[in-house]
C-alpha cells in the first residue's frame, strides 16, 4: 500500500512545486499584491479591469491560475479574491471562473492531505478516528454539502479534514462545486459592486447569512424528512397502541438482559423480562460459571502433582469426577439468587418466565408455563437471547450424538477417551481440564495452529502447555464423518486437503467449533429484521434494528460473545431505549478485553500484532518476559510474557496481550489506560506493590520508557556528572 502511495506523493509534490511558481508569476506579472486586501484591491480596480479588457483571455487564465494555486496551498484570502474575480470579470464570468477554479483547488488540497498526512494521522489517532471514518462513510454527502452551503466554516479547513476521510475524491469535487456554488455567486456579486463596499463583513447581512444558513442546514433537514418518511412507512403496516402498558420488553435474562432490566428499573421505567428458560442465561448455567468452576478443580489436580518442586513430599489426590460435577452445580446454585427472579422483582422488575414472540413492533406475546398467553404492549424491545453451541454438519454425528458447552455439565463419570472438536477458547479450556483430570484428551482443529486469532507465539505456548498436561493435539486436520455405535464410535480425519485419513477412537465427542446466535422462534421472520452473514441480528451504532425502537445486545447480536461485553451493551440499549428521543449514545466498544482461561490464561485487549499487520497499522511492539519477575519465581509460574502494542513513538497503547497466571486479572489495568487514554508513562508513574504479579505491568513500561531514553541528553549528563568528579 505504501509503494503504491509514492508515486502519487511524487505527483502532487511536483503538482504543489508547479502552483507554487504559478502563484510566483501571478504576483510578479499580475498584480497579486493588489488582492490581498480590499482596500488593496478597491484601489486597484480600475487596473485591474483595463488589464482585463486588455488581455481578457491571459488575465482569465492568470486568475484561474492564481485561484487554483492559492486554495491548494490552502492560503487565506478567498474571499477577497472572489470579490476580485466580480470586480475584475462581472458576475457571469466571475463566477464562471472561481466556481471551477475554487472546487480544483479544494480537491488538489484535499488530494495532498490524504496523501501527505492522512498516513501519519492514522497511525497517531486510527482509534479514535473510527467512529469518524465510519460516520462519513455513511452521511458524510449530506454533511459536506452542509459545511459547503454554510460560510461560516473556512473553506480550507473543510479540503484538509476530508483528505483524512475515506471519501472519494470525484464525490468530494462534486459536492464542493454544487456546495459552494451560492456563497460564490453572493460574493461574486458584491465583487461586481466593490466601491460601495466598506469592510467585506459588509457582503453577508442578517438576513443573507439566515438564508444561506436554512440553504446549508436543507440536506439535515431533508435526510431528517426522509428518515421521519422511512419510519411511518416502515411502521404502516403495525398498527400503534394509543398507550402503552410497559416502557420497555426484555427478552432473554442472561447477562446482557439482565443488566438492560436493572437499568430500565433503577430509572423507575416500567420493564418486563421473559425468559424461556433459566435465569442467568448460558454464562451462569453452562458457560462463565461451570467452566471455571471445572478449571479451579483440574488446576488443583495438576498443583498436587506439582507439589514435589515446593518441598511438599508424598502430596496426592484422587479424583472423584462426580464429587467434581457435583460441586459445579453447588457452585451455580451459590450464584444463581444473583439472578433469581426474587431478586429482580424486589428491584422493580416484573419477571415472566415463558416464551416470547414479537408480533408487531410494539406487542410481545408470551406463553407462560401454564400455557396461558399474555400479550404485553411496549414503547420499545430489547432482545438479548444470546447464542447456543454449534455442530459442525458432520455425517453420521446426529446418530452417534455428541456433548456441546451445554450438556458436557451432565457428566458423571469421567470420560476415559475425550475427543473435542475445536480449538478455540471453548475447546481449549475444556481439553486441558479433562486433561488434568484424568480422560486421554484428543484435540482436532482444523486451522493450523489452536486459538488462531491470537499472535502465533501465544498459540505455540498454549499448545506446549497443552501437551505437557497430555492434550494430543491434531491441528490442521479437517473432521470428515463419525462411525460406529455406542462403545465403539470412531471419528474420521484428514490431515490438509489431500492426507491419508486417520480414524480416532472416543468415548465422548465434545464438540466446541463455536457458538450460534438464538435468532430463531422469537417473531423476527415476520417482522423483516435483518441478519448478519454470521446469522446475528444486525443492528447500527445505536444497537438498533431495522426498528428503531427494537434493540439487540449481547450473543445474538455481536461477533464479541463475553458476558462482560453483553453487558456493556445493555447500558447503551437500556439508555438509547428509553431516553433515545432527547440523546442517544453510540456503542463504545473499543476497549473490549477478552480471556482464555487455560494455563497459562491468555487475556488481551485491542489490537495484536497479526492484526495490525493485517490492517496496516504501524505499531512498535514491548516485550516483558515473566521469567524476570520476581513473583512469578517465587510462585514456580514463570510461563508467559506482557506484550504491548502501542503508536511508533508515542507511549499511546493500541493493545495489550498477556500470557501467564492471572493474566485476566493483570489486564484490568491495560483496559483503564486505554478506556481513558493514560499512557505507558503513566503506568511507569504508578507504585505497585511488591512482589506482585501486578508489577509486570510497570516492568514492560520500564523497557518502553528505556527504549526512548534521551540518548543525546544522557550523553550531556554524563560529560556533568563527569566534570563534576574532577
Amino acid at each position: 500500500m505504501a509503494a503504491a502511495r509514492r508515486p502519487a506523493r511524487a505527483w502532487l509534490w511536483a503538482a504543489l512545486g508547479v502552483l507554487a511558481l504559478l502563484l510566483l508569476w501571478a504576483w510578479q506579472h499580475h498584480g497579486l499584491g493588489a488582492l490581498l486586501t480590499l482596500d488593496q484591491l478597491k484601489a486597484s480596480r480600475h487596473l485591474l479591469q483595463a488589464r482585463v479588457q486588455a488581455q481578457p483571455l491571459l488575465s482569465a487564465a492568470a486568475f484561474f491560475a492564481l485561484y487554483v494555486a492559492a486554495t491548494a496551498l490552502s492560503i487565506p484570502g478567498a474571499v477577497i479574491l472572489t470579490l476580485a474575480a466580480g470586480a475584475m470579470f462581472g458576475l457571469g464570468w466571475g463566477l464562471l471562473i472561481v466556481s471551477f477554479a475554487s472546487s480544483l483547488g479544494a480537491l488538489l488540497a484535499m488530494l495532498v492531505a490524504r496523501h501527505l498526512l492522512r498516513d501519519a494521522v492514522q497511525a497517531r489517532f486510527g482509534q479514535a478516528l473510527a467512529p469518524i471514518q465510519d460516520g462519513v462513510r455513511r452521511d458524510g454527502s449530506a454533511y459536506l454539502l452542509t459545511l459547503r452551503l454554510v460560510p461560516l466554516f473556512p473553506f480550507w479547513l473543510i479540503n484538509l479534514l476530508m483528505g483524512l476521510t475515506p471519501m472519494a475524491a470525484g464525490r468530494f469535487y462534486v459536492i464542493s462545486q454544487l456546495g459552494m456554488l451560492p456563497g460564490t455567486a453572493v460574493y461574486v456579486n458584491a465583487g461586481t459592486q466593490l466601491a460601495t463596499l466598506g469592510a467585506a463583513g459588509d457582503i453577508v447581512s442578517p438576513a443573507l447569512l439566515g438564508s444561506l444558513l436554512l440553504l446549508g442546514l436543507f440536506p439535515l433537514l431533508a435526510r431528517a424528512g426522509v428518515a421521519w418518511l422511512h419510519r411511518r412507512r416502515l411502521y404502516a403496516a403495525w398498527p400503534r397502541p394509543r398507550r402503552f402498558d410497559r416502557n420497555l420488553v426484555v427478552i432473554g435474562a442472561g447477562a446482557g438482559g439482565l443488566v438492560t432490566a436493572y437499568i430500565a428499573a433503577a430509572v423507575k421505567a416500567r420493564v418486563t423480562l421473559v425468559e424461556g428458560q433459566r435465569m442467568g442465561g448460558d454464562c451462569l448455567n453452562t458457560g462463565c460459571v461451570p467452566s471455571k468452576t471445572l478449571i479451579r478443580s483440574a488446576r488443583l489436580a495438576q498443583q498436587l502433582r506439582r507439589a514435589g518442586e515446593f518441598g511438599l513430599v508424598g502430596a496426592s489426590a484422587q479424583v472423584d469426577f462426580a464429587a467434581v460435577m457435583q460441586r459445579v452445580q453447588r457452585v451455580i446454585g451459590q450464584i444463581a439468587p444473583h439472578d433469581s427472579v426474587a431478586r429482580y422483582t424486589g428491584l422493580g422488575v416484573e419477571v415472566l418466565q415463558g416464551r416470547a414472540h414479537i408480533t408487531s413492533p410494539w406487542q410481545v406475546a408470551v406463553t407462560l408455563a401454564d400455557g396461558t398467553q399474555r400479550t404485553l404492549s411496549t414503547r420499545n424491545i430489547v432482545i438479548a437471547t444470546g447464542a447456543s453451541p454449534r455442530l459442525p454438519p458432520l455425517p453420521g454425528l446426529a446418530e452417534a450424538g455428541c456433548l456441546t458447552s451445554d450438556t458436557v455439565w451432565g457428566l458423571r463419570s469421567l470420560p476415559r477417551r475425550l475427543l473435542v472438536l475445536g480449538g478455540g477458547p471453548i475447546g481449549c479450556e475444556l481439553a486441558q481440564s479433562f486433561a488434568r483430570l484424568g480422560s486421554q484428551v484428543t484435540l482436532l482443529e482444523a486451522a493450523p495452529r489452536i486459538l488462531a486469532r491470537e499472535d502465533a507465539e501465544v498459540s505455540d505456548l498454549v499448545a506446549a502447555a497443552l501437551r505437557a498436561d497430555g492434550v494430543h493435539l491434531l491441528t490442521g486436520h479437517q473432521a470428515l464423518r463419525v462411525q460406529g455405535a455406542a462403545g465403539a464410535r470412531q471419528l474420521v480425519a484428514r490431515p490438509g486437503e489431500t492426507g491419508a485419513e486417520r480414524v480416532i477412537a472416543y468415548d465422548e465427542l465434545l464438540c466446541a467449533v463455536g457458538r450460534s446466535p438464538r435468532v430463531n422462534g422469537f417473531g423476527l421472520e415476520a417482522l423483516g429484521i435483518a441478519l448478519t452473514a454470521q446469522q446475528a441480528i444486525a443492528t447500527n451504532d445505536w444497537l438498533q434494528t431495522r426498528f428503531p425502537n427494537i434493540y439487540a445486545v449481547g450473543d445474538v447480536a455481536s461477533a464479541e460473545q463475553f458476558t462482560h461485553a453483553a453487558a456493556h451493551q445493555a447500558w447503551y440499549a437500556a439508555v438509547n431505549a428509553l431516553f433515545g428521543r432527547f440523546k442517544r449514545f453510540r456503542v463504545d466498544q473499543r476497549v473490549i478485553p477478552r480471556a482464555t482461561f487455560t494455563d497459562p490464561e491468555v487475556a488481551r485487549v485491542g489490537l495484536n500484532e497479526s492484526q495490525a499487520q493485517d490492517r496496516g497499522i504501524a505499531v512498535e511492539v514491548t516485550r516483558y518476559a515473566l521469567d524476570d519477575l520476581d513473583r512469578a519465581i517465587v510462585d514456580g509460574s514463570t510461563q508467559g510474557f506482557v506484550k504491548v502494542l502501542t503508536v511508533p513513538g508515542s507511549d499511546r497503547i493500541l493493545g495489550v496481550t498477556i500470557v501467564g497466571e492471572h493474566a485476566s486479572e493483570l489486564l484490568a489495568e491495560y483496559v483503564l489506560a486505554m478506556q481513558h487514554r493514560l499512557g505507558l508513562n503513566k503506568l511507569l508513574g504508578t507504585v505497585h506493590t511488591y512482589p506482585t504479579l501486578g508489577e509486570a505491568n510497570r516492568h514492560v513500561a520500564g523497557e518502553w520508557r528505556r527504549a526512548h531514553a534521551p540518548q543525546r541528553l544522557l550523553r550531556w549528563l554524563a560529560r556533568l556528572h563527569a566534570w563534576e568528579r574532577r
